[in-house]
């Protein structure tokens, strides 16, 4: 399975893209100036940045060959030059390296530069996920390679924001409800969620592009063996059942499952990870307890959330699970 087209590339992409060098794995554009948001005219959108990532192979010869072309898009790090550029890239933050507020064709972009493989490892196991919570929503594809694992990761990242919405999702629920749970989970890698954005963002995102979601999710969803879909009705219903919640959990990205261990192990227990998440799966309030750790877990404010995390709540639950047999009793 491929990830969707939405729309054919337009010539002001083709335009952009061609003034940049062409090896490039995957791009894609996002954002306001691509995708129309509830309140916002024709008009305002043509007037918006247009927001790009490219992820790209080599990272180094691809910032030679773009200082060479576009040197003024970066920086004073420009200076420094193309190894330190990408070591920057690749060893600080998202793996990501921003130029902004540069003019291309009468538009005003900015552009992200990943390597293919940090972009992989991010689809894959969510260690950042500033880009895969960017691929989590409707971008405008522009360029995919044929490479199969990439390829395999952009499909992987869809399931995986399903499988985590369907464990914070009651177990009847619509479209609505999933795409919105899945654009709110896609921002918990983005900074700006936490200070300064618009908090009725995630509402406006889907209220104009519904369609697009679907088109993104509905083979996910057909083919899923958890949940029952009815996309006429535009309804679904989940498997809330400890056995069902203990499989999406275990088929959650390693990041979060990661996370999730760290954050409802008593210490000095040291209990491996399945152990854990089938107690999780068990205790009324899995959801709860998965959104809880998504949404410290990749935000600036993450570490004093963690420790302000519902202390009473982790006692009764530990309290709950001494009272379970272990998994060796059950087995």
């Amino acid at each position: 399975m491929t990830l969707p087209a939405l729309h054919n590339t337009g010539v002001l992409y083709r335009r952009i893209l061609s003034q940049f060098p062409q090896d490039i794995s995957l791009a894609f554009a996002y954002g306001s100036g691509v995708f129309k948001q509830h309140g916002t005219s024709q008009g305002q959108m043509e007037k918006n940045m247009l927001d790009f990532v490219f992820a790209v192979d080599d990272p180094v010869t691809w910032h030679t060959m773009n200082l060479l072309q576009n040197r003024k898009h970066y920086s004073i790090l420009k200076l420094f030059g193309p190894t330190m550029i990408s070591s920057i890239q690749n060893e600080h933050g998202a793996a990501v390296y921003y130029n902004t507020l540069v003019p291309v064709d009468g538009r005003i972009i900015k552009y992200g530069v990943i390597s293919t493989e940090s972009l992989i490892d991010d689809l894959m196991h969510w260690k950042t996920l500033y880009v895969a919570g960017r691929l989590h929503k409707p971008v405008k594809m522009l360029v995919q390679s044929e490479n199969a694992k990439l390829r395999a990761a952009l499909v992987a990242n869809l399931k995986s924001t399903v499988t985590a919405s369907f464990l914070m999702l009651p177990e009847s629920f619509t479209e609505e409800d999933l795409f919105l749970q899945i654009a709110g989970l896609s921002y918990a890698g983005d900074f700006r969620m936490v200070i300064g954005e618009d908090k009725s963002k995630v509402a406006n995102i889907v209220k104009d592009n519904f369609q697009h979601f679907r088109i993104l999710y509905s083979n996910i969803l057909r083919d899923c063996p958890q949940v029952v879909y009815k996309p006429q009705q535009g309804k679904l219903e989940v498997d809330k059942s400890p056995e069902g919640q203990f499989t999406q959990l275990m088929a959650l990205p390693r990041t979060l499952q990661q996370r999730i261990t760290k954050l409802v192990d008593p210490p000095g227990k040291n209990r491996d990870v399945e152990e854990i998440l089938l107690q999780v799966a068990q205790d009324p309030d899995c959801g709860a307890v998965v959104q809880q750790v998504h949404c410290v877990s990749w935000s600036p404010s993450g570490l004093w959330k963690t420790v302000s995390y519902s202390s009473k709540k982790l006692m009764k639950m530990w309290k709950g699970w001494r009272r379970k047999p272990s998994v060796s009793q059950m087995s």
